[in-house]
């Protein structure tokens, strides 16, 4: 799982995958959060993508933006 960028240096996620219609996040207290195009939609999940690949703002979005609407805990 590729380390998340983290520019800011005050994220909550540590580290993320994607697959074509996913991205899973594992946040810094070790739990672990997969989002599909399901839940919380395909619009949220590309959002999350481009910010993980952007190394910036993905905790906030997903604490502003998708809160709890994951597909499942793993």
């Amino acid at each position: 799982m590729p380390r998340y960028g983290n520019l800011s240096g005050d994220s909550g996620v540590v580290s993320y995958e994607t697959t074509r219609d996913s991205i899973t996040l594992t946040f810094v207290n070790g739990d672990r959060y997969v989002y599909t195009h399901a839940r919380p939609g395909r619009a949220a999940v590309d959002r999350m993508k481009a910010l993980a690949k952007a190394g910036r703002g993905l905790s906030t979005f997903v604490s502003q933006q998708v809160r709890e609407n994951y597909e499942r805990k793993l």
